[in-house]
């Protein structure tokens, strides 16, 4: 096996994970799994060693997904029940199943840019800069979408009227640090 193939098997896992949330169904996301490592194994010549294989993958796959949900746009109208089903699988504790099952149903209804935001950066635990090259746009658009998905998922799952946490659980408090400590540094300049 090459070091390239070595290095997107080692992908996988969380390629399926990201797939499973972006597409809200198992057979779905097995596809964009699949379409994914396809391409990029017919593309590998592309990817230039030394760089971020891990982005790179995820460029393919949120590339892959937009080019099917537009397919599928043009395709059907109609709305697929599978893919409204909840899909998180939730540990025995009824409190974390609810919790899960709520805020599966909250990220399932937010807009796709927001939603693909806060699964990259929240549950991939992506840098800013990995999530703006793999979605194309800049940073300041990601940390946009993010702050607007956290608060509507706040208020989805009812708790926009509560005190908002030190940490939101789909962040590090390093990643609620950095906007601060930009702001900071250019004001002490």
């Amino acid at each position: 096996m090459t070091n390239f193939a070595f290095l997107v098997e080692q992908e996988i896992p969380r390629l399926r994970r990201y797939a499973r949330a972006l597409t809200r169904g198992a057979d779905r996301a097995d596809d964009l799994v699949q379409d994914t490592l396809v391409r990029a194994l017919n593309k590998g010549n592309l990817w230039q060693p030394g760089t971020d294989i891990r982005a790179w993958l995820f460029t393919i796959m949120h590339n892959q997904f937009v080019n099917t949900v537009r397919r599928d746009v043009r395709e059907t109208g109609t709305v697929d029940i599978e893919r409204l089903a909840c899909t998180l699988v939730a540990n025995t504790d009824p409190t974390a199943r609810r919790q899960l099952a709520e805020l599966d149903r909250a990220l399932a209804r937010l807009p796709t840019e927001q939603r693909e935001v806060i699964l990259l950066i929240g549950m991939e635990g992506m840098a800013y800069e990995s999530a703006a090259q793999i979605l194309g746009v800049p940073v300041g658009t990601i940390r946009s979408r993010l702050s607007r998905g956290r608060e509507k998922l706040r208020e989805l799952m009812g708790r926009s009227d509560e005190a908002k946490p030190p940490s939101h659980p789909l962040t590090t408090d390093a990643e609620q640090m950095r906007p601060r400590a930009g702001l900071a540094q250019r004001e002490a300049a």
